[in-house]
């Protein structure tokens, strides 16, 4: 049997793909360890997962919520890759001397794994959780694409040494994508690059106190809002305007609204459709933002909230929940709809389950998804800068109607995944270069 370490950055959308591929070979017999920051891979992975602790920068300078285009590439090498790499490298080259893995799976964003696996001759593959690197976004900027280059090589030195000369982003050995050519589209790719297709898997159970009987409640077709777990300090505007979007079309959707850090101004929903709750905080579990109320005039399950209808202004409508987080994959099953600002897992899981999008992309690489969305046929894309609750609401209009052809596009995006096998597929090559390499 086979050894195999996940180097990973601390980072939920890049821990999970790498999770079901981990599970995927730890059925078959396989020892998995892990590389990273032990409390998030633990709580992605499972409470029992072998994880090699690597540090984590300190003093990192905020993101400006403003930042795009060419400067938000820049900030993010030059303030958190390379920084994270510099910070992860001592810790990657300590597990592998102690795992002694015949494989190494470095995430593209964790570029220490590569440059420490290929200073100690080892083996290794590239995880690369979103497509954007594959289709070469700097292709059309190549003072900023020589500009990487000399990053990466003064890391290399610092962190590596002397030697080696692969790009950390794309390994020799191989890259798993987990894209297909439904989504990703008839572009060119580097050599050994392997489509497998989305890790979809499912995750360590957690207290689940979603109201599952609110979502029971009403044959209405329902829309989820969420921009992930990255972006919170850009989303207060969006989100608002969703909420308002959302909640005037109480007669034909339901929505839930992921809100993590508590933005969510129900005094902003003045008579939109029926209004709920008390006035008074939401108990454990639900929703901390302003007001902090839930709907609708029934219960809604542990730490819920349930009273008579209020005044204009004192709660949100009925038809609108918000939470500070929900369990995606089980929520996608029983969803017509998902808004979004187009980050790679959101996406592949939406379009996993068949469910079509609005996509509202904010930076990074999620220009580059929502581009694909919208070529496959399977969503609107709106600007994020100019999303008001009209263009939103008119967005998720377009994709509930079944003239617009959406969800049977979105449904034959998700056949080729699952055609595609995920993490089988992943584990199937990785084990086979293992054997190849002995």
């Amino acid at each position: 049997m086979g050894r195999f370490l996940f180097v990973v950055p601390p980072l939920v959308g890049h821990v999970n793909p790498a999770v079901g591929t981990a599970a995927a070979l730890t059925a078959r017999g396989h020892e998995v360890a892990w590389a990273g920051h032990p409390d998030l891979v633990r709580k992605l992975a499972g409470a029992d997962a072998v994880v090699h602790p690597c540090a984590l920068p300190g003093d990192l300078p905020p993101r400006p919520a403003g930042l795009k285009g060419p400067a938000a590439f820049r900030f993010l090498w030059e303030s958190f890759l390379v920084p994270l790499a510099d910070a992860m490298a001592p810790g990657v080259r300590a597990a592998i001397g102690a795992f002694g893995p015949d494989v190494v799976v470095c995430d593209q964003q964790a570029v220490a794994g590569a440059l420490v696996a290929e200073s100690l001759g080892r083996i290794w593959v590239t995880s690369a959780t979103t497509s954007a690197e594959l289709v070469d976004p700097l292709a059309a900027m190549p003072k900023v694409a020589a500009w990487l280059d000399g990053l990466l090589a003064d890391l290399r030195e610092r962190v590596g040494g002397v030697g080696g000369g692969a790009d950390p982003r794309f390994s020799p050995y191989g890259v798993l994508a987990y894209t297909t050519r439904a989504l990703l589209g008839p572009v060119g790719l580097p050599d050994g690059v392997r489509l497998v297709g989305p890790s979809v898997t499912a995750r360590p159970a957690g207290d689940d106190d979603f109201p599952w009987e609110w979502l029971d409640a009403s044959a209405l077709p329902t829309v989820l809002v969420s921009l992930g777990t990255a972006n919170h300090d850009a989303g207060a505007r969006f989100l608002n305007a969703a909420a308002r979007a959302l909640a005037a079309m109480g007669d034909r959707v339901r929505t839930v609204l992921v809100d993590p850090t508590g933005v969510v101004d129900p005094g902003g929903l003045a008579g939109s459709g029926e209004l709920f709750g008390s006035g008074e905080p939401a108990g454990p579990g639900e929703h901390g933002g302003p007001g902090g109320l839930v709907g609708p005039d029934t219960p809604v399950g542990p730490g819920g909230l349930a009273g008579p209808r209020g005044p204009a202004g004192g709660g949100l409508p009925g038809h609108l929940l918000v939470r500070p987080h929900v369990p995606q994959l089980a929520l996608l099953e029983r969803v017509d709809a998902v808004v979004c600002h187009a980050g790679h897992n959101t996406v592949c899981e939406a379009l996993w389950h068949g469910v079509p999008l609005v996509v509202a992309p904010i930076r990074d690489d999620q220009p580059i998804v929502a581009g694909q969305v919208v070529a496959a046929g399977a969503g609107v894309r709106l600007r994020f800068g100019r999303a008001d609750a009209a263009r939103i609401g008119a967005a998720v209009e377009a994709v509930l109607d079944p003239a617009g052809g959406h969800r049977k596009a979105a449904e034959a995006v998700g056949e080729s995944f699952r055609a595609a096998g995920g993490s089988e597929s992943a584990a199937d090559h990785l084990v086979s270069l293992a054997r190849s390499h002995r």
